[in-house]
């Protein structure tokens, strides 16, 4: 590799609009993000599955067919 083109790697705070904050390594001097794990629906549980097309229900009702012709 050839030596002084690459960035100083260290570690930086990184900060959520929440107010959580924690350490990573980074270019980069600081970090402000707009959602982290601590607020992230998915990780809250508070996400909900959104089927607007009704794409899970049309698979189900698809292979739900299959598999009881196989029985």
């Amino acid at each position: 590799m050839k030596q002084g083109i690459h960035p100083e790697y260290k570690e930086v705070k990184v900060v959520c609009i929440c107010g959580e904050s924690f350490t990573a390594k980074s270019a980069v001097p600081s970090i402000h993000v707009d959602i982290c794990s601590r607020c992230h629906p998915f990780f809250t549980g508070k996400q909900k599955l959104v089927d607007a097309e009704g794409r899970v229900e049309k698979f189900r009702k698809k292979y739900a067919k299959k598999a009881a012709s196989k029985k």
